[in-house]
């Protein structure tokens, strides 16, 4: 699923964040940065269970359900990219249209999601294409429908536009799981529009909102319950767009909870992190005993998704805290890397089994080589994140300019947590000029780096001295080449001046004032 950061998501209307005891740290939302590991490792096992292997056979024995059911870990993918790029963008696109922000807010999701993507799928484009000419068979993946491998499909994929116009996700995609990124690019870029409309239910009530976010998942329940699958003509475009919003929906619903302090009642945390239990308890048995009704029955625990991503976001004990842990939130970066790569590597593993005997399946040293390449999929996501991914979306931010209102260049990244928060907030120092006189600007900028003992550092933060405006006199105290600062001097002087309720000061001015008058009688 394409890489969304996810920031800072206990904040208020105004901006402000919290950080919480377990789920956020500097400025990042740390809670549910974990979850999305556990979304991608239910993907993950879900494909592996089709290797015919006696060993994966006797685990989905045991877990049943946990494991054939992991489709539904794309549709949690959903739910939090919705959440998330509602918290990091509504408020900049909701109020009105702008082009800037909008192409800001593109160009930072292609940052993000597309290096990586477009690497794996010429690499991966390369395989298929050597099946297809030196294969013995007209099968080149292990799909249902075999993907179509010409130039014009190469860069339909390299655009990530591959899906749109497919009634069936099957053999959409070159590497079978990257159909989500096509509708989720889609999701994106309706996205400026559609928070238009989003931004103005904020201020709903938050049961409200919270009854329609889960609302939202009802037509694709509805369909595991009548057929036990939800694949049907453009189901593919229902699961984005009703995951996704759910996920706005559920934002909005946990900033109403939240209220307008930088922290959530306890109250609501409380309440909260006993809901991080229990719905994810009633997920599982949601799907054990689902399958009583039918074979995939169980599917209709779909519903309870937002519930437990706005759980997480206002929990601050139990799976939170679990899941923004140091281990949990790495793997949660490398998420979408290990999303790419695993079934490049599956379907690898999966040819050679068929190809040589000894490597097969149901063979000793074909279960070690299974187990290898699956716990071999993290190695290579992490080398992919810290060797493709993250390097490729630096370099290509470098490239957008930076925004008119000082903010970062993508908007919304986990390096740019919401404007006046984090460790790197600033006064707003910048000056503007209005109606020939310099005023501070009213957003903050963000300090420069700490410099080496010793070091001169420019602070291109600091204001300019204003220059004089032709045609209007310069301040009385201003200070010229020729002159001093009066009014500095003047408060210098008054400053060291012998204090004026000395006991001799007093009797030698009430001896003047006595002589005056005399005098003058």
């Amino acid at each position: 699923m394409p890489p969304v950061t996810i920031v800072a998501a206990q904040t208020t209307h105004t901006g402000d964040t919290t950080a919480g005891p377990a789920a956020v740290s500097s400025g990042e939302f740390r809670g549910l940065t974990g979850l999305r590991i556990v979304a991608a490792v239910w993907v993950v096992a879900f494909h592996f269970h089709f290797t015919p292997s006696p060993g994966v056979t006797e685990v989905v024995g045991v877990l049943g359900p946990l494991i054939t059911s992991g489709a539904l870990g794309v549709d949690l993918f959903f739910v939090l990219s919705g959440f998330v790029i509602a918290h990091t963008y509504l408020d900049r696109l909701g109020p009105a249209l702008h082009v800037g922000d909008t192409a800001r807010y593109v160009w930072a999701r292609i940052c993000r999601m597309w290096p990586l993507y477009a690497l794996v799928v010429s690499l991966f484009g390369l395989w298929l294409a050597a099946r297809a000419g030196w294969g013995h068979d007209d099968e080149i993946a292990f799909q249902a429908v075999q993907p179509v491998v010409s130039g014009g499909e190469w860069l339909a994929q390299l655009g990530m536009v591959h899906l749109w116009d497919d009634a069936f996700l099957d053999g959409a995609s070159w590497v079978g799981p990257t159909w989500t990124i096509s509708a989720e690019w889609l999701a994106y870029l309706l996205f400026p529009v559609a928070a238009l409309g989003f931004f103005r239910l904020r201020n709903l009530p938050a049961g409200l909102l919270a009854a329609a976010s889960v609302a939202l998942m009802l037509p694709i329940a509805m369909a595991y319950l009548s057929s036990g699958h939800p694949y049907y003509p453009g189901s593919w475009l229902v699961r984005v767009l009703c995951g996704f919003g759910a996920g706005v929906l559920m934002l909005l619903a946990v900033r109403r909870l939240h209220g307008a302090g930088r922290v959530a009642p306890e109250r609501v945390r409380r309440a909260a992190s006993v809901l991080a239990w229990a719905v994810p308890l009633g997920v599982a048995a949601g799907l054990w005993f689902g399958e009583l009704l039918g074979a995939g029955r169980g599917g209709a625990v779909i519903v309870l998704f937002p519930l437990v991503v706005g759980a997480l976001a206002l929990a601050d004990r139990g799976p939170a805290r679990v899941l923004s842990g140091h281990r949990a939130v790495y793997g949660g970066r490398i998420s979408y890397a290990l999303y790419l790569v695993h079934i490049p590597m599956f379907e690898i593993y999966w040819v050679a089994a068929r190809r040589f005997p000894e490597l097969a399946p149901d063979t000793l040293l074909g279960q070690v080589l299974g187990l290898a390449v699956l716990l071999g999929t993290v190695p290579v996501a992490m080398a992919a994140y810290h060797r493709v991914e993250e390097p490729a979306r630096r370099r290509l931010r470098a490239l957008a300019p930076v925004a008119p209102d000082g903010g970062s260049r993508d908007g919304g990244s986990r390096e740019a947590a919401p404007r006046g928060s984090g460790p790197h907030a600033c006064s707003p120092l910048r000056p503007r000029r209005r109606g020939g006189v310099f005023r501070p600007a009213g957003r903050p900028v963000p300090c420069p780096k700490p410099a080496p003992s010793g070091q001169a550092v420019a602070r291109p933060d600091l204001p300019v001295r204003p220059r004089p405006v032709p045609g209007l006199p310069g301040p009385r105290h201003a200070a010229t080449p020729h002159r001093r600062p009066t009014l500095a001097a003047a408060l210098v002087k008054a400053r060291t001046r012998p204090p004026a309720h000395r006991v001799a000061d007093i009797e030698r001015a009430i001896g003047v004032r006595s002589t005056i008058l005399h005098a003058g009688s």
